[in-house]
């Protein structure tokens, strides 16, 4: 998949694109499926939320050696739709994934992702250079009542704001601070909603806020993030990192895989 020179533009003054459908109703359900018999296991890098212990979110089905891995996850973040647009997007073929994980919101029950920036938090992992993509991919149709995402466009042009840490939410994250980032929305385009059917894909700068709110609908809203760093921006060690699943140690580059392959 080659993106054109309009795409790359979009991308350099808005800090996301979005592609609808890219991915087949076929690659959908094999996804969901997999996504469906995962969410069964109790192991580390699972997160609960809710009165009956619903997944909310789930780490690193991409790589072979965990308890959490999928075939389908390995095989979709190495297509030319993820691996080779991140590729594009950061100007380098030598490419790994900072991590891999699914995002569930359980119809009526599933809870608000408060405004960040990814790079908050990976800054926070050793990472130097604001230089990272994260690709979504729809799992369900998204929709402004199931809590659908939102992007601030040109909010990666103004750099990282130091974040505060969120812990009112299931899972533990680095937020921005709503002063912040109120005086960015007086300044910027409105938030844009990131809306439509399953397979379509979001994919943005590490630096553009985004955020998404609780899902008052009756359907679930279930939503993939591949998260691409450059190998030679690495993690510097650190004390204390964070678990392999959610700051991966495995910086080897990436390959690509058939277009077909997730099925």
């Amino acid at each position: 998949m080659k993106l054109t020179g309009e795409q790359c533009d979009t991308y350099n003054r808005d800090g996301f694109l979005v592609f609808p459908e890219l991915f087949s109703s076929v690659e959908v359900n094999a996804l969901r499926d997999e996504a469906d018999r995962l969410r069964q296991i109790d192991a580390e890098g699972i997160f609960r939320e809710g009165n009956h212990g619903m997944a909310k979110t789930m780490f690193r089905m991409h790589e072979p050696d965990g308890p959490t891995y999928s075939p389908a996850y390995r095989a979709l973040s190495r297509t030319s739709r993820s691996l080779g647009v991140a590729q594009q997007l950061l100007r380098d073929d030598k490419v790994y994934m900072h991590h891999c994980k699914l995002n569930m919101k359980p119809a009526i029950e599933g809870t608000v992702w408060h405004w960040h920036q990814d790079f908050g938090s990976w800054q926070k992992d050793g990472i130097q250079m604001p230089e990272m993509v994260t690709m979504m991919v729809m799992l369900d149709e998204a929709t402004e009542i199931g809590g659908c995402l939102y992007m601030l466009p040109g909010s990666h042009l103004k750099g990282r704001f130091d974040p505060y840490f969120e812990d009112s939410t299931v899972y533990k994250f680095y937020a921005t601070p709503s002063t912040r980032v109120k005086e960015q929305m007086d300044t910027l385009p409105d938030p844009v909603a990131i809306t439509g059917k399953p397979g379509t894909v979001a994919i943005f700068n590490c630096n553009t806020l985004h955020a998404s709110g609780h899902n008052l609908s009756a359907k679930d809203r279930w939503q993939i993030y591949l998260c691409y760093n450059r190998c030679s921006n690495r993690p510097a060690d650190i004390d204390d990192p964070r678990p392999d699943y959610v700051r991966s140690t495995n910086w080897e580059p990436m390959t690509l895989m058939n277009n077909d392959s997730i099925i």
